[in-house]
């Protein structure tokens, strides 16, 4: 009897002390890639082929973060991918130490209006974001973060699953925009509060793009 309790106890431990190792695999993972990962590149990062195996550890990993006072998260998206990210109530504190964006405005808002409408044909596109659009396409393009293809007479533009790794988002379109559809409310509603407080809002330079 006292004998399979110590087995017992050494396998408890052996089984805690391998969760460790992953779990300190799987934050490594997600630090380095500074991006959502999902489950399967995970488990291959720590070498678990089991998926509610890894799952387990991920969330394990996840409830450490929550008990910590720190600035640091984990969260897992609705298409079961985690990502590593600042809490956000401390962007704005550090937002100036970011390094140089990835995008300028014109091609942000470019990117944007794909990312919300896509499927969409690039005449669509530039009838509304105006000729200087091409050239938002052609660095879009180059960058990976949207895809064109060709039907009939025209191109039909969307974005990539880079694009929704880069930026935290679901790979599913519907699920993509409503993610897009909160981020935009949240946006309108920040304007208004900072509106009626009479704060300045930096206005855009009129300027080709």
């Amino acid at each position: 009897m006292v004998r399979e309790t110590e087995e017992k106890k050494k396998r408890t431990q052996a089984e805690e002390d391998l969760d460790s190792q992953n779990m300190a695999l799987v934050e490594a993972a997600l630090y380095v890639a500074g991006r959502p990962l999902d489950v399967k590149t995970l488990g291959s990062i720590a070498g678990v082929r089991s998926k509610k195996k890894i799952q387990r550890v991920v969330r394990k990993l996840m409830n450490e973060y929550k008990h910590r006072n720190t600035s640091i998260e984990i969260l897992e998206l609705e298409d079961q991918r985690f990502v590593l990210q600042l809490k956000s109530e401390y962007s704005s504190k550090v937002r100036r130490l970011a390094v140089r964006p990835l995008l300028s405005t014109g091609p942000l808002k470019t990117l944007s209006y794909v990312a919300y409408r896509q499927p969409i044909s690039q005449k669509q596109l530039i009838d509304v974001r105006g000729g200087h659009a091409y050239s938002h396409i052609k660095a879009l393009n180059d960058m990976g973060l949207i895809e064109r293809e060709k039907e009939g007479k025209t191109w039909t533009i969307k974005t990539t699953e880079y694009f929704a790794d880069y930026f935290g988002l679901s790979h599913n379109p519907k699920l993509m925009k409503g993610q897009l559809g909160r981020i935009f409310d949240n946006l309108v509603k920040r304007l208004r509060v900072n509106s009626k407080t009479n704060t300045p809002i930096p206005k855009e330079k009129k300027k080709v793009i």
